[in-house]
């Protein structure tokens, strides 16, 4: 836990201090006087004192701010002619735009330098390997195939997920790595419904893992002791040719690997569904292992205990959960249904009805089984732009791109295309600053960044206490000949800081929600 504190201070830690160094840096060059520099809220642990100003670190880490000589509105206290040269509040307004705006510009130079280092000095990231891709998918009928790794775009390279950002309209082409062999295929697609059909089939794939009738673990491989364990289950379905070997397995540090000395050697037809034949054999797909049950839930209720292996739902083989989940979908509201489930080696029925959860307008039935599939982690790759130049642009490619996304993101909360529930709070970006740094030291800095982006735009919203708020003040004041009435910059204010106070606490709700 303390590790994970430390993690979120050092990541937001830069973002604090680059927004508010924004601020200051415009404050200094417009000759305001600069009275507090902080870096956090409430209670100082630290404080300096030079030329006039006092620099501090606050106990609580969460923002920061720059108290400048003069900014406070609703002061009534005169100033001599002396003090007014180094006031906020009488500088002009052009001025005062700059030194509000520089808060958010920072936070996206910030954002824009992370890439340019970045780009330049090679990142790892997930490859752009295609998920699940069924027969009837668009992509499929293209030529693409479950596994291929997309290493180009027209006469574009691709790096990563980041550089779909291509110029043109349409996809004339594609370039994919499958096995050792580079191909290209003709596609001949709009940009847009392109990258939705490629974005939906990047899905996760799972462990080539098989259950036999007791719960025993088997490892599936097309080759006698591979060297490469990164193969997924639907890699190995799509090019089964008849020859498969399975191995026992044992558990290192939370991975399954195949222990090698166990070899089962499989013979079956030319192109056969691997799948399909094991579980004529009595082997089934990781996946239709129970790993939990929701207390009082209906499987709870129908006795499916954890480690059963569910193989039929009325009457149909389960060829993997997915089947379950989509055969429960097509059922009538209350309708009962019959699960084959393996337990303990003796097939069993049991009879339950599912319990339908409504979420945004949308009903979901569910039995309260957690499946036990273990996923393929993303493979990482070092991308790298080919010179200094093409990092200069990337990054600034990659930052208007998060701009645009991070305004796209905000207005479906607003419209409420999309649900309050994925607001996130201090415990979410801790967490995922946490996961990202365990995945590698670029993951972590590719997330600052875009945080980064996130908070300069947030800040630019016209919200009273927020730098867009006070830019907006500066927008009334110009069409009003004057400064607004105190009257009204209090109304102003609360509605503020009670806009302010509604996302906080739905960001806070939400992240104890998810630890809860």
């Amino acid at each position: 836990m303390l590790e994970k504190i430390l993690v979120f201070v050092i990541f937001l830690g830069p973002l604090i201090f680059f927004h508010e160094l924004g601020h200051f840096f415009f404050a200094r060059f417009f000759g305001v006087k600069v009275e507090v520099f902080s870096i956090g809220f409430g209670p100082k642990i630290f404080k300096h004192m030079r030329k006039g100003t006092e620099y501090a670190i606050s106990i609580i880490p969460l923002g920061g701010y720059v108290k400048m000589f003069g900014d406070d509105p609703f002061s009534e206290t005169p100033l001599t002619e002396e003090e007014k040269k180094v006031a906020f509040n009488h500088k002009p307004k052009w001025a005062r735009f700059w030194i509000v705006f520089g808060g958010p510009l920072a936070n996206l130079i910030l954002a824009y330098l992370l890439y340019v280092g970045l780009l330049a000095g090679g990142e790892k990231v997930p490859e752009t390997k295609i998920g699940v891709l069924t027969e009837k998918a668009l992509l499929y009928e293209k030529g693409l195939r479950t596994g291929d790794i997309l290493t180009g775009i027209n006469d574009e390279k691709i790096m990563s997920f980041d550089d779909f950002n291509i110029k043109g309209s349409r996809v004339e082409k594609v370039v994919v790595r499958r096995g050792t062999e580079s191909r290209t295929f003709n596609v001949d697609m709009a940009l847009e419904p392109f990258i939705n059909e490629f974005v939906s089939i990047v899905s996760a794939v799972r462990q080539p893992i098989f259950l036999d009738t007791k719960g025993e673990k088997y490892f599936v491989t097309l080759a006698p002791k591979p060297s490469q364990l990164d193969v997924s289950l639907e890699e190995i379905n799509t090019t089964f040719t008849g020859n498969a070997y399975l191995y026992k397995t044992e558990d290192k540090k939370g991975v399954t690997s195949p222990k090698f000395e166990t070899e089962t050697s499989l013979v079956g037809a030319l192109n056969e569904n691997l799948t399909e034949k094991l579980i004529g054999l009595g082997f089934y797909p990781l996946d239709l292992g129970v790993k939990n049950v929701v207390l009082s839930s209906p499987a709870d209720k129908a006795g499916i205990k954890m480690g059963d292996i569910l193989v039929t739902l009325d009457g149909k083989p389960l060829r993997n959960f997915e089947d379950l989940r989509n055969g429960l979908q097509g059922l009538k509201d209350g309708a009962e249904i019959t699960l084959g489930v393996l337990s303990k080696g003796i097939l069993v029925v049991k009879k339950l009805i599912p319990e339908i959860k409504e979420a945004e307008g949308k009903k979901t039935k569910i039995i309260g089984i957690e499946s036990a599939v273990e996923y393929i982690q993303p493979k990482l790759v070092i991308a790298k732009a080919d010179n200094i130049g093409a990092a200069i642009t990337g990054a600034f490619t990659r930052t208007w791109d998060g701009i645009v996304k991070t305004f796209s993101g905000y207005k479906k909360l607003i419209t409420r295309e999309v649900s309050l529930n994925n607001i996130g709070g201090p415990l979410a970006i801790g967490k995922v600053a946490s996961d990202s740094l365990n995945i590698s030291l670029s993951m972590f800095f590719r997330l600052m960044a875009i945080i980064s982006i996130n908070l300069g735009v947030i800040n630019l919203f016209p919200i009273p206490v927020l730098d867009g708020g006070h830019i907006m003040f500066l927008v009334f004041e110009t069409f009003n000949g004057g400064p607004l009435s105190k009257r009204k910059l209090e109304i102003a204010q609360r509605l503020g800081v009670s806009v302010l106070f509604f996302l906080i606490f739905v960001a806070l709700f939400n992240d104890f929600t998810r630890l809860f």
